[in-house]
C-alpha cells in the first residue's frame, strides 16, 4: 500500500492513533497488574480466559491455546502444565480419540478468573466512553 492509496493523515487521525495506543496500554497494564495481584502470571490469566471463552462446541486443545494466545505449542504445553500444576487447569482424555486430549478449568480455575473476569469488565465499561469518543472521530 502506498502512501498516496493510504489517504492523508491529519494530525487528528495522529492523536486518534496515540491515544488508542495509551488506552490499550492502560489497560494491558491494568490486566497484567490484575493478574499478579491474583497470583497468576499475565499469560496463565490469558489461558485460562482463552479456554473459558473458547468458541466452538469442543473443548480447546493444546494446539488451540496456542493458536488463540499466537504461541508456539512447546510453549502453550509449558503454560498448561504449569496451571495444571497449581490446580487451576486439568486435561481430559477424549473418549472417541485417546490421542486427543482437551482442556477445561477446575473449580479453582474458575474462581480465580471469574474475579479476574469481573475487574476487567468494570475496567472495560471505565474505559468505553473514552473508546467510543475515538471511535466516533475515526468515522468523521
Amino acid at each position: 500500500m502506498t502512501a498516496k492509496s493510504r489517504g492523508k493523515l491529519t494530525a487528528a487521525d495522529y492523536q486518534v492513533l496515540a491515544e488508542f495506543r495509551l488506552l490499550m496500554r492502560r489497560f494491558m497494564m491494568f490486566s497484567q497488574n490484575a493478574a499478579r495481584d491474583a497470583g497468576l502470571a499475565p499469560q496463565q490469566h490469558q489461558a485460562l480466559l482463552a479456554i473459558k471463552g473458547f468458541e466452538k462446541d469442543d473443548a480447546p486443545t493444546v494446539g488451540d491455546l496456542a493458536e488463540r494466545l499466537a504461541i508456539k505449542h512447546h510453549s502453550a504445553v509449558g503454560l498448561v502444565d504449569r496451571l495444571v500444576k497449581a490446580g487451576h487447569l486439568k486435561r481430559r482424555q477424549n473418549a472417541a480419540d485417546r490421542r486427543r486430549v482437551s482442556l477445561a478449568l477446575t473449580a479453582s480455575g474458575e474462581n480465580i478468573l471469574a474475579d479476574l473476569s469481573s475487574e476487567h469488565r468494570d475496567e472495560l465499561r471505565m474505559l468505553t466512553p473514552s473508546l467510543k469518543a475515538l471511535f466516533a472521530k475515526l468515522e468523521r
